[in-house]
């Protein structure tokens, strides 16, 4: 399983330079105020043929909740994908851990999984690798980068090696 966020993942803080490490960031809608974000115009549709050509089932990890399958997806060639539901209750995290990762956790059941965000940290490791007896890999994206060639060979890697252990 491979959690999948939008914002700082897909959508980098800056824009992509065009032909950047063999990608290209390319008009991803209808202009730059298609859906009312200027910033869907940083989308990279290689990102949506990496993503789709790692082992896995992809799910959307993001607030963009349903807007994700009916904004962002399309643009990346992506087909509608699960989200997560996130837990809804008072409760904050450890100190140091993403508000996400016990949702994560809970929604892989068990399950291997990636998790690409851009704001994971070495909190969110120690806490999974202590509450979660299963194989993870949480990758931090760099989010003015955006997802990068390296970064989905090192889940293509870990993937890999998963499956060749198993």
């Amino acid at each position: 399983m491979v959690f999948i966020d939008v914002d700082g993942v897909l959508i980098p803080l800056r824009s992509r330079p065009a032909g950047a490490s063999g990608r290209h960031r390319g008009n991803a809608g209808n202009g730059p105020d298609c859906a009312g974000n200027p910033l869907l115009d940083r989308l990279a549709p290689d990102d949506g043929r990496g993503l789709l050509a790692l082992p896995g089932e992809l799910v959307w990890a993001s607030t963009w909740m349903a807007e994700a399958n009916e904004v962002v997806a399309p643009r990346l060639g992506l087909p509608i994908l699960p989200m997560v539901d996130w837990i809804d209750d008072d409760r904050q995290p450890p100190s140091g851990v993403h508000w996400k990762t016990a949702s994560l956790v809970r929604w892989a059941a068990g399950r291997p999984f990636v998790w690409l965000d851009d704001e994971i940290t070495d909190g969110d490791r120690r806490w999974v690798a202590a509450h979660y007896p299963h194989p993870a890999l949480l990758h931090r994206v760099d989010p003015h980068l955006g997802l990068t060639d390296t970064d989905l060979t090192a889940v293509r890697q870990w993937l890999d090696h998963r499956d060749g252990a198993a």
